[in-house]
């Protein structure tokens, strides 16, 4: 009986074995699949950001679609544009007749003259700002006309049909260019609402203004066309371009030798000739002069190849002259035809052995070269979608391309590197997304952004690291059991408290109350502990009966009290020292003697939130790493005679050093990628700034503020994704790191 009993036990031990084992190969299954799991998750996460990054470091590229005769064969063609869609070419002839065709294949959809008028020879031809569409015919009676191409669109069948037609803003009457000596040559235009601005130069260098205004009638009549003819200062030398800005304020007068004249029209009876400079040298000669989009840069092509770009920048003085701010160099032979996109910083150009180029200038970048023809191309279009192109070649062709270029402004150089932006003094690194203006400039510098996730962190880490690290240190050596299991589940619990919490009130109040005492504040950081060192000195120097009240591990508890009063008193202070030694107010003060701006959502506040929200993290892997060094080393190192200090010193943490360093990377991930606090305790302004009393933007904040409003697949929306990857990197560097160096701290001092 008893044999059967031990048997039967015998076998329920076996069976709790085979069980404990299939359960702990489960486990162990589970284990790996999660831990597979989680590493396959993190390089989908990888390789998907990448993967959305990687289009906008793509070149461009052109596609051939057809090529088929140009309208008016054996023509000299003066203009050449294309629609929106790309489907409808316009060309005007050097003897003004015009004509629509489809750009596809050619067909002539309608055709005329611009000017039904007899007696008149056209003797000149102007294509004002690209956007307005506008073309200047001038006559050799002095008289010039204004039209502009539209494309009306119809949905017929819900399919898109264009319906082109020839518009006269000004009237088909052509107005008058007022009395000058000689031939019109040269002819430079812009026609925007009921205003045209019309700059002619005559076989004897002599310059004119005429300025055409639109009055509306209030009785429903024809409006008015009103002129005013203005004679500009001489010009010494044989002038061979001309150019005005759409705003029509701005007048370029240039040489074939690269010499310049900057008018100021903004008054048209008064032209003022603001200075004079040369953009060439070594003896090229000047073979394109354009205005990039938006009317603030110039683009000059030289017979060398080289195009550069030129724009106002005001000099020490306050005054503005153009300088030089980068070039290009794309072509052997002379650049002739410079042709701006619509709407971005990017253009095409060419050269006279027929060959081509996609440029753009903030990314500083040529995007694409072709051959197109033999010889020097007659005319270039570009479609105002930047989508197409179309050539004329020297043997009356023209050949449509396509055109897939769908970030140009983005360069290794444009993200990290300083950038000259248009309007402003110097190359700067700059964020700014979006603005209000068609005309704008994208500016997707990632370096103040990174800059300000640093800042953050570094702020952060300086405020948590010492009271992290040292709180844990004495909770897991010094402190007494009782007091420990209240004050570790206590500061853990503070890791739970939502982020966002944290930047509500370190925007709303804590902000407001440093500006209000960053005197007593500043002073804080000193005098607290300070006051733990005297009152440590003095509860020393107590009688005996005194000081045993102060029982060793419950010193943090009597401590409390003295933190409380350093508080009060240094908040008390704050004010009266204000008002003693820095006139009212420090925040001036600073600002006045040492030029040290002051925001109130600066980094001394978000170092403090952020701080906050992960000392939590820090405390708690470090007071586990010091409360697990082995009893066995503490209490030798007390037997050979060290002090509580000298073992804690070297020994205890020597061993817990590889849990503490894991605190501290861990921590400052999470200082990294803090969001929320960074969002609501900063002022969110993207400049680089290591000043402790001014804001930042962080990556992480920034992709949470801009994110939403991006458009999908849009360059600014691939950026964002391009600040996410570097978040990622930095994260995945700072963890290998830290467990680099971690593993080397452990097998180094695990022989302790």
């Amino acid at each position: 009986m008893e044999s059967d009993t031990t048997q039967t036990k015998l076998e329920l031990e076996k069976s709790h074995r085979r069980w404990r084992m299939i359960k702990d190969r489960i486990f162990g299954w589970a284990m790996a699949v999660g831990g597979i799991s989680v590493i396959i998750t993190i390089v989908m996460i990888f390789f998907y950001l990448f993967y959305v990054v990687l289009p906008i470091f793509g070149s461009a590229s052109t596609t051939p679609l057809v090529r088929y005769e140009a309208p008016f064969k054996g023509a000299t063609i003066a203009h050449l544009a294309l629609d929106e869609y790309a489907e409808i070419g316009f060309v005007i002839t050097a003897d003004g007749e015009y004509a629509f065709f489809a750009a596809n294949d050619g067909t002539t959809i309608n055709q005329g003259k611009v000017s039904n008028g007899t007696g008149r020879s056209v003797v000149a031809i102007a294509a004002g700002d690209p956007v307005q569409r506008s073309v200047t015919i001038a006559f050799d009676d002095r008289t010039a006309i204004v039209v502009r191409p539209d494309y009306a669109i119809s949905y017929p069948n819900d399919k898109r049909h264009i319906t082109p037609t020839l518009e006269y803003p000004f009237g088909k009457t052509p107005v008058d260019l007022g009395e000058a000596s000689g031939k019109i040559l040269l002819l430079a235009a812009q026609s925007q609402d009921d205003e045209a601005t019309i700059v002619s130069v005559t076989d004897a260098n002599v310059v004119s203004l005429t300025h055409v205004t639109l009055t509306e009638s209030f009785l429903g009549d024809e409006p008015a066309v009103t002129t005013t003819h203005t004679a500009l200062p001489n010009i010494e030398y044989d002038i061979s371009d001309l150019l005005i800005d759409v705003e029509q304020r701005e007048l370029y007068v240039a040489s074939a030798q690269g010499q310049i004249s900057y008018f100021n029209i903004s008054d048209k009876q008064h032209p003022r000739l603001t200075y004079l400079v040369n953009v060439l040298s070594n003896d090229h000669r000047l073979t394109s002069l354009k205005y990039l989009s938006g009317g603030i840069s110039i683009l000059v092509g030289d017979s060398s190849g080289a195009i550069s770009q030129w724009f106002p920048v005001r000099d020490d003085n306050n005054n503005y002259t153009i300088q030089k701010v980068r070039s290009f160099t794309p072509f052997t032979a002379g650049v002739s035809i410079v042709v701006p996109e619509y709407f971005r910083k990017g253009f095409v150009a060419a050269d006279e052995a027929g060959n081509f180029a996609l440029m753009h200038t903030t990314a500083g970048r040529i995007l694409a070269t072709d051959r197109i023809a033999t010889n020097s191309l007659q005319a270039l279009a570009i479609s105002p979608r930047a989508d197409a192109l179309l050539f004329l070649t020297d043997s009356g062709e023209l050949e449509k391309r396509s055109v897939h270029n769908e970030h140009p402004e983005i360069s290794w150089n444009s993200i990290w590197g300083k950038v000259w932006y248009e309007s402003r003094a110097e190359p700067e690194y700059i964020w700014q997304s979006s603005s209000a203006s068609g005309d704008f400039e994208p500016k997707f510098s990632l370096t103040p952004l990174t800059f300000g996730t640093l800042k953050a962190a570094l702020y952060a880490m300086l405020f948590a690291i010492p009271l992290a690290i040292l709180g844990a240190i004495y909770t897991a050596y010094f402190m007494t059991p009782k007091m420990r299991n209240f004050v570790k589940p206590s500061v853990e619990v503070m890791a739970a408290l939502p982020t966002v919490i944290l930047g509500f009130l370190a925007g709303l109040w804590l902000a407001p109350f440093v500006e209000q005492y960053l005197v007593g504040v500043i002073l804080a950081f000193v005098f607290i502990p300070l006051s733990f060192v005297v009152t440590s000195f003095l509860v020393d120097k107590l009688p005996a009966g005194v000081s045993s009240y102060f029982r060793n591990g419950w010193e943090a508890a009597a401590l409390l009290p003295v933190v409380c009063f350093g508080i009060w008193l240094c908040v008390t202070l704050s004010l009266p020292i204000e008002t003693a030694f820095f006139d009212g107010s420090l925040p001036a003060w600073l600002s006045e003697n040492f030029g040290i701006s002051y925001d109130q959502r600066n980094s001394l506040v978000v170092g403090i939130a952020i701080g906050f929200a992960v000392i939590p993290t820090i405390f708690s892997i470090s007071e586990d790493a010091v409360f697990g060094v082995p009893g066995h080393l503490t209490t030798g190192s007390l037997a050979l005679g060290a002090t509580s200090w000298q073992t804690m010193i070297g020994v205890v943490i020597l061993t817990a050093s590889p849990g503490i360093f894991s605190a501290v990377m861990i921590g400052l991930g999470r200082a990294v990628g803090e969001t929320m606090i960074v969002l609501m305790a900063t002022g969110n302004t993207p400049i680089m700034d290591i000043n402790i009393f001014e804001g930042f933007r962080a990556l992480s904040a920034n992709i949470a503020v801009e994110m939403p409003e991006s458009e999908v697949n849009s360059t600014h929306f691939r950026v964002l994704f391009l600040a996410a990857l570097v978040l990622f990197m930095v994260t995945f560097a700072v963890n290998t790191v830290a467990e680099i160096v971690r593993q080397r701290l452990r097998v180094k001092y695990s022989n302790l």
